[in-house]
């Protein structure tokens, strides 16, 4: 088993940064792809990010590219998102996911451990 846990989120104005933190605890968290995942209301949940074991690989959503950076930290088991140049319409709960595999997913599915989630709000 695997516990994710978010922080980082809350509510900031339109062209302002957070930075989501996800902390793992209970197995080896360099043998984990870790993913970052969000929803709106109403939405489905969406991929936002997602890093290799190393992070020598990462993949981006096409709606945050260019302004979001997915990291690790395998030496704190702690995964981050970089969120720079927001937009309201990156109002959201944010999701960390891991997976105990090689290939990053993009896809829900391919996620075996999932936090709480965290809010994310832009104003305008």
């Amino acid at each position: 088993q695997v516990q994710l846990v978010e922080s980082g989120g809350g509510l900031v104005q339109a062209g302002g940064s957070l930075r989501l933190s996800c902390a793992a605890s209970g197995r080896t968290f360099s043998r984990f792809v870790m993913g970052w995942f969000r929803q709106a209301p109403g939405k489905e949940r969406e991929f936002v990010a997602a890093i290799s074991w190393t992070g020598g690989r990462t993949s981006y959503g096409d709606s945050v590219k260019g302004r979001f950076t997915i990291s690790r930290d395998n030496a704190k088991n702690t995964a981050y998102l970089q969120m720079n140049s927001l937009k309201p319409e990156d109002t959201a709960v944010y999701y960390c996911a891991a997976a105990q595999k090689a290939a990053i997913s993009l896809y829900e599915y391919g996620y075996e451990y999932w936090g709480q989630g965290t809010q994310v709000t832009v104003s305008s």
